[in-house]
């Protein structure tokens, strides 16, 4: 009977996601079905070592997808310009780390929630505005995590946000999704939803935030911070605890820490990477300017504001822009952490993957393709690396990334291949997390502009 009561659950809530509802003061989708019921945790275990790199590939396509239809179609029913955030003169740096270890494909802080503070392992997402943690009691389900899930009973600054709130308006735009009432608390439960079908619903709520032990005593510390607690969480978040959102909005973490900008390096995604750290996710204006970046304007697209939109303008190999039109490139554009491998559009691609063949096929043998990966060939990347040219992406006003092989180049070691970490894309283009690895990457949301600094996570 426990387990029908959380398939039928779990059945309610994927209908709410296609079919969302208005805030209303209905009965809670999250209300247990018996106050003597205890609803057991059954762990769910998503990681890179027994999670097919095939697996985290298609989840990154189901993503896109969702940010194409996203930004193609409009995410919001009207035009909306980004927050003005206060300015903040400060600074905070946390360690981020590569989830490799934890089984995710992007990359996470180490936060404090709560009274006494306890620290989880949070997902940083550009291309998300709500942050939320798994909370106990896990009324309809929690995935197995690598820190004990947050239990807001257990806090003495926690508190669950009313209907009534400002926090609770601001769900729609924030998560696209329609807030919900709780009938017998007026509790505010919001539903967030992505691309590849991963989902969390739970309770607004709010406690006291603090950085990691490892950041410095600056802004963001001891502070109150809005946060979904969620009791419904499903889908490829590995064993992280939650989400972390950065994008444009009233309650991204971005707004809340009172930043005007941050600033982060992801480091390489290894396994030895990922546990000895060697990223940073900086917070605050002095985090701009302390290395030498160049910078290209940050666009926003009235109809999704929250996103970082940008201008590429051309890709150059072995210091030569691709044969391809100027207007091949001008198609919606965005930087995205939470994506894995970057979009480029399809005739810029064929140009990149001609070059690549041209320059790798005569030492290493081409394979199949693998998943999304079109273009690969037979051997480790670490023997190819030398074969590979140098390879740009070419923004707006000359700031850029230049690839190493590493950037350039995702190897499959159960397969014996290495194929270019690139695919083609119709209509939008995405500058994803393996292009960004070992470059510092400054968003100055204050001034409008994203800037590159390269020389490794300093």
């Amino acid at each position: 009977m426990m387990r029908k009561h959380i398939l039928l659950a779990s059945l309610f809530i994927t209908l709410r996601l296609l079919i969302p509802s208005p805030p209303s003061a209905t009965a809670s989708p999250l209300h247990k079905r018996n106050t003597d019921t205890r609803l057991e945790i059954f762990p769910q275990v998503h990681s890179w070592d027994h999670s097919p790199l095939a697996e985290i590939l298609t989840r990154d396509q189901q993503r896109v997808e969702s940010l194409r239809h996203r930004i193609v179609m409009g995410g919001n029913n009207k035009s909306q310009t980004p927050p003005l955030l206060p300015t903040n003169t400060g600074s905070s740096s946390i360690p981020l780390t590569s989830g490799l270890s934890i089984g995710s494909g992007n990359y996470y802080v180490k936060l404090g929630i709560g009274s006494p503070a306890k620290y989880h392992a949070m997902l940083m997402d550009t291309g998300s505005s709500l942050s939320w943690m798994q909370c106990k009691p896990c009324v309809i389900y929690c995935h197995s995590q690598a820190d004990p899930v947050f239990d807001p009973s257990a806090s003495s600054t926690y508190s669950k946000l009313s209907c009534a709130t400002p926090e609770c308006s601001s769900l729609k735009a924030a998560t696209l999704n329609d807030p919900a009432c709780e009938a017998d608390s007026n509790a505010c439960i919001y539903t967030a939803s992505y691309g590849d079908a991963s989902y969390s619903i739970g309770y607004l709520g709010k406690d006291v935030l603090n950085l990691s032990p490892a950041a410095g005593s600056g802004s963001g510390s001891q502070q109150r911070f809005t946060f979904g607690c969620g009791q419904d969480n499903q889908g490829l978040f590995g064993r992280a605890a939650g989400i972390l959102g950065l994008a444009r909005d009233k309650l991204s973490f971005l707004s809340q820490v009172a930043s005007n900008g941050f600033s982060y390096c992801l480091p390489t995604a290894t396994p030895a990477a990922s546990s000895s750290g060697g990223g940073y996710l900086s917070l605050g204006s002095s985090a701009l300017s302390s290395l030498p970046y160049k910078f290209t304007p940050m666009l926003t697209d009235p109809k999704n504001p929250s996103l970082y939109f940008l201008d590429l303008t051309a890709i150059t190999v072995a210091g030569k822009p691709l044969p391809v039109s100027p207007d091949s490139y001008r198609v919606p554009t965005i930087l995205d952490s939470g994506t894995v491998i970057t979009r480029i559009p399809a005739a810029a691609y064929t140009a990149l993957q001609a070059a690549v063949v041209k320059a790798v096929s005569g030492k290493f043998a081409q394979a199949p393709a693998y998943s999304i990966l079109e273009t690969c060939f037979k051997g480790k990347l670490s023997e190819m690396a030398a074969a590979v040219p140098r390879v740009g992406l070419v923004f707006r006003g000359g700031a850029g990334l230049d690839l190493l092989p590493r950037n350039l180049l995702v190897e499959v070691p159960e397969d014996g291949i290495t194929c270019l970490g690139f695919t083609k894309s119709p209509t939008i283009a995405i500058i994803a997390n393996r292009q960004q690895q070992t470059v510092n990457v400054a968003y100055d949301v204050a001034n409008s502009r994203i800037g590159f600094a390269p020389g490794g996570c300093h």
